[in-house]
């Protein structure tokens, strides 16, 4: 068996750049110090959900790569000798802003980065506005506890990524995440919301024989714009190991701080008893291209 411990952070945000990172720092020092060797946070989690509204001051918030974060974050994994994965509003040049994902090392390096390829545009989730698709492709990460396929939040729903991180390597898929209520849904709507964003994850660990890591964030942010009633963000977290079954899942409401260990070398045992990848009819799958069949 082969072991690794996989620390979640489950927060609510503030306003204050600077506490958050303090809180997210002390949380790493914290599951570092219990026995974490990959800590996992949650999506843009230095500031508030700030895709609420369209707002051009917003892009402040945005920071180069290597840059003020991946320092910050570098030298908590330098320290504590953890791989922290990380998601940052990034600063590519001028005009030219994405969601991007950094896997930072143990010894405080860049291990990777991923950039979010699915762009949401809806009431709340304004992300058109401030993100351009990423670039980089479905590329796994390597890192010192094994090959990391590291989407973003929205990513989440579309089982090709998940396929494609897996073709290309992935030991395990890993979903920095911000998703919560509306608020004008009925109670019975959100719960199937929440219950499907959970499903849909457990079926891309079933379908690629991987676990997946899913870290959302947790707490009510306001619109600032008055125009909705901003967002709860249902939590949840959760890690599934390579047959969908549920090792650990957060509460909807409350902050988490937890460490969930799961046997990186199970993947290999269940691709053998479910050969999805050996089945798979890879010469009828051309129209998977098109947008949609006529």
């Amino acid at each position: 068996m082969k072991e690794l411990k996989i620390g979640i952070l489950q927060q609510h945000n503030v306003a204050s750049r600077k506490v958050n990172m303090t809180r997210l720092a002390e949380g790493i020092v914290d599951l570092a110090r219990r026995g974490a060797q990959l800590i996992v946070l949650q999506e843009l989690h230095n500031s508030l959900y700030f895709c609420q509204t369209e707002s051009v001051d917003n892009f402040e918030l945005a920071e180069p790569i290597p840059g003020p974060s991946t320092n910050f974050f570098g030298e908590i994994a330098k320290q504590l000798g953890v791989v922290i994965v990380t998601s940052l509003f990034e600063r590519r040049a001028p005009g030219l802003y994405h969601n991007t994902a950094v896997v930072i090392e143990k010894d405080g390096s860049i291990a990777g980065k991923y950039r979010k390829m699915h762009i949401p545009d809806d009431p709340a989730y304004y992300e058109k506005f401030y993100f351009t698709p990423g670039d980089l492709g479905f590329q796994p990460i390597q890192t010192s506890v094994g090959r990391l396929g590291v989407q973003v939040c929205w990513d989440q729903w579309y089982p090709e990524g998940a396929r494609l991180m897996a073709l290309a390597g992935a030991e395990i898929l890993i979903y920095p995440t911000a998703i919560g209520y509306e608020s004008t849904d009925t109670p019975e709507e959100q719960q199937r919301q929440r219950v499907a964003w959970t499903t849909v994850q457990r079926g891309h660990a079933v379908a690629n024989g991987l676990p997946v890591v899913a870290v959302n964030r947790v707490g009510y942010e306001p619109d600032p714009s008055g125009q909705t009633n901003g967002i709860q963000f249902w939590g949840s977290s959760f890690v599934a190991g390579p047959q969908g079954e549920l090792l650990y899942q957060a509460s909807t409401n409350e902050e988490e701080s937890v460490i969930i260990a799961i046997d990186m070398e199970r993947s290999e045992n269940v691709r053998r008893w479910w050969p999805f990848l050996r089945d798979r009819r890879i010469d009828e799958f051309q129209d998977l291209t098109k947008r949609f069949r006529d």
